[in-house]
């Protein structure tokens, strides 16, 4: 990439930064004293923000040639813009304007992130990912990621409305009700996630077939992806045991499940055999 576009990739990814941090700034306080104009103002700003996202990945695209999904530093552009398309979507579904704080305090942590450590060179493709299974395996994943942390949001929410209502002395019966609605949303984006995350792992174990022989070959990516899956399936197992296994308890596998997916996404890296592996983000 010449080196005028690469400082001007560098200047919208900054300022694509800087109108989710606005987003978050206003929507915060909005979703704490439930300020419908405040909302929508913050609303508005996270939807510029998705604008510019879509702009950079395509201007991406293009000057790479190729989908721009290689390195760590591209999918951090990814996952933002995946993020803002779910919150959208369950905005306008379900009016889930509190989803817009977290869901801008993610974006702007992970464009952080990719500030810090740039890798803005174009990386050619090898052979092995030079394949019509990549766009879609890779937008699948990472559709089911933002599913997965919209559902963390929201059992975090269920599990911590009740305590902030009881410091301010909230009407319980309101709020258990208000705590209700959290879990089913939550449960109901976990669904979907999950859904997207067995359709991502089955499009990689035929993709491994087609590239390496073998629909599984134990790589630590691979691995923590199953670990990912059986976080959740596990999850489903408890909520399936019976009404005892719901409410808080489930919300607490959730979250924890959330976990699995943080480090398969991000903490690769950090184990020794990750080394060698091509589906380790470098």
């Amino acid at each position: 990439m010449p080196v005028e576009n690469l400082s001007g990739h560098y200047s919208l990814v900054i300022i694509m930064t800087l109108i989710y941090a606005a987003a978050f700034a206003v929507s915060t306080p909005a979703a704490i004293k439930k300020n419908g104009k405040l909302a929508r103002v913050g609303l508005v700003l996270m939807a510029a923000a998705f604008a510019l996202n879509t702009y950079v990945i395509a201007a991406r695209w293009l000057e790479a040639g190729r989908p721009p999904f290689k390195t760590m530093y591209e999918t951090l552009l990814f996952y933002p813009w995946c993020v803002s398309l779910v919150t959208f979507a369950l905005i306008y579904l379900h009016r889930l304007n509190v989803l817009t704080p977290f869901s801008t305090g993610v974006n702007v942590f992970g464009l952080a992130f990719a500030l810090y450590r740039p890798d803005m060179e174009i990386i050619s493709m090898p052979p092995a990912l030079q394949s019509g299974w990549f766009v879609p395996h890779v937008v699948t994943y990472f559709v089911a990621y933002a599913a997965l942390f919209v559902s963390f949001a929201l059992a975090a929410l269920a599990l911590g409305l009740p305590w902030w209502r009881e410091r301010k002395g909230s009407d319980e019966a309101q709020t258990a009700r208000e705590a209700a609605e959290f879990e089913r949303y939550a449960h109901e984006a976990a669904v979907f996630g999950i859904v997207a995350l067995t359709l991502g792992l089955v499009m990689g174990a035929v993709w491994g077939k087609a590239a390496w022989g073998d629909y599984w070959t134990w790589d630590p990516k691979e691995n923590w992806a199953l670990v990912s899956w059986l976080a959740y399936m596990i999850y489903l197992h408890l909520r399936l045991m019976g009404p005892e296994y719901r409410g808080r308890k489930a919300m607490w596998v959730l979250a924890l499940a959330f976990g699995a997916v943080v480090f398969t996404y991000l903490g690769m890296s950090l184990l020794p055999t990750a080394g060698g592996s091509l589906h380790v983000y470098q």
